[in-house]
């Protein structure tokens, strides 16, 4: 019956395959905008489906159809998916829910590949040097190992799934607590130190749109009315040692295009201007200093209700203002929204939560920002900064948000390919590289261009 519907449609019989075996899994979130793209996309495969097959697949949404809080993070749910579809899928097929589909093409790689083996394959990444962001992984040759861009899509087939289903569910004690990249980790939980199959690359799943593509991440694009650079209030936390080398990294890229901004320090400094909130110092973590921050900011934005998000900044955050104004058209502030690149903590145990990681800037919709103010509490001065936000965030149940354009880490601490599938909104640390050379190469441009007026203000 599949055959005799392609031949009608006119597609090739070498898509002989039955889409009802794939299982499609958007790795959706709850935010109303996010939400609705994946919707958007579950629709979109469903339309092409029935149009060339006559049939309508399984799409999942993530964050309806499973109930773990970090499904983002996929190893949580591979159990669920293997009960769910072990007898009767072949394929279960991974993408953002940003990514765009041509299910027609799409058929043809799966033609190319057995889904009775334990396999897998997408658009494989690998590291130029050896990174932070995976531990240093692989330093003798960091190009050896492979995993998936995730935006472009990638597929599992049914065997191996059941694998890395029992293996999760045996092994409890091989998986960080801390999740950062899931990507690289799932690939790493799945090689298993060679004893797991390595993901196999195809060239149709794309990390940016080109003529051959089956998959690719959609553009970013404005989604309403560019936000007002007024509406933002940037605070930056920095130290008296780094006032000389950093603050003016800041004030001399990114920050001169901003006019709300405020520097705040352990001494105060009339050159910057900075403020003391008469926090010290610590030598990491910096809770009491991050919570202080969000105290005074929230007193002093009851008094200008034009300013709608908050931006929490590191003094070697680099930014671009100009992607952020875009960025920020997609969501509602009078909503509670935190976005950021998105980390987790503890996906094996109920307590654990996702969070905003703080280097890359934490972005805080004022509603949010003032129950974070009357919510949160640090352990100890030192305690994590994001973590505790983010276990706050929870509290009052706000789901974080993620957003690929924030960066932990430098430019050349991430695969190019990865950074070709999103506009790159932040990047973070000036070790081993030129701060002002990051921001000519990746921000300047657009900064420049930006067309609102405006004077620096002070809160």
């Amino acid at each position: 019956m599949i055959l005799q519907i392609l031949l009608l449609v006119g597609v090739s019989s070498a898509l002989a395959i039955d889409i009802q075996r794939i299982v499609f899994i958007v790795l959706s979130q709850e935010n109303n905008y996010h939400s609705k793209l994946a919707e958007n996309l579950r629709k979109d495969i469903i339309s092409q489906s029935q149009t060339l097959f006559g049939e309508t697949p399984i799409v999942h949404l993530s964050h309806i159809d499973f109930t773990h809080f970090a499904t983002w993070t996929i190893l949580p749910i591979i159990p669920d998916l293997s009960n769910l579809h072990k007898d009767n899928a072949s394929w279960i097929f991974f993408l953002q829910d940003y990514t765009k589909i041509n299910l027609n093409t799409l058929l043809n790689i799966f033609e190319n590949h057995d889904p009775e083996e334990e396999t897998w394959f997408g658009n494989a990444l690998y590291d130029q040097e050896s990174t932070i962001i995976h531990h240093f992984a692989f330093h003798e040759d960091p190009t050896f190992f492979r995993y998936p861009n995730l935006a472009s899509g990638f597929a599992i087939s049914t065997p191996l799934l059941n694998r890395i289903a029992k293996h999760w569910e045996e092994n409890t004690i091989e998986v960080s607590n801390f999740s950062i990249d899931i990507a690289h980790e799932l690939a790493m939980f799945i090689w298993n130190d060679g004893n797991g199959p390595m993901i196999k690359h195809e060239s149709a799943l794309c990390s940016k749109l080109q003529p051959h593509c089956s998959t690719f991440p959609k553009p970013s694009h404005l989604c309403d009315t560019l936000v007002p650079l007024t509406s933002i209030y940037f605070a930056v936390k920095t130290y008296h040692k780094f006032h000389q080398d950093r603050v003016p990294v800041v004030k001399n890229t990114w920050g001169k295009h901003t006019p709300i901004i405020s520097f705040f320090s352990d001494k105060e400094d009339i050159f910057i201007p900075t403020i003391n909130l008469g926090i010290p110092n610590t030598e990491n973590g910096h809770c009491a200093k991050t919570l202080a921050i969000i105290r005074y900011v929230a007193e002093r934005i009851e008094a200008n209700r034009d300013i709608k998000w908050i931006v929490i900044a590191d003094d070697d955050t680099i930014f671009g203002i100009s992607a952020l104004q875009r960025t920020l058209s997609c969501y509602d502030p009078e909503n509670k929204v935190a976005l950021g690149e998105r980390y987790a903590y503890d996906i094996r145990e109920p307590t654990g939560y996702d969070y905003i990681t703080g280097g890359g800037g934490m972005v805080f919709s004022r509603p949010l920002l003032k129950d974070l103010a009357a919510v949160c509490r640090c352990p100890a001065s030192h305690s994590p900064d994001d973590m505790l936000l983010g276990a706050c965030a929870a509290r009052v149940g706000v789901s974080v948000t993620h957003v690929p354009g924030f960066h932990q880490a430098r430019p050349n601490d991430y695969a190019a390919g990865y950074l070709e599938t999103h506009e790159a909104i932040s990047f973070h640390k000036h070790w081993m590289i030129d701060p002002i050379k990051v921001y000519e190469k990746w921000f300047k441009e657009n900064d420049e261009m930006l067309d609102e007026k405006f004077v620096h203000n002070e809160l």
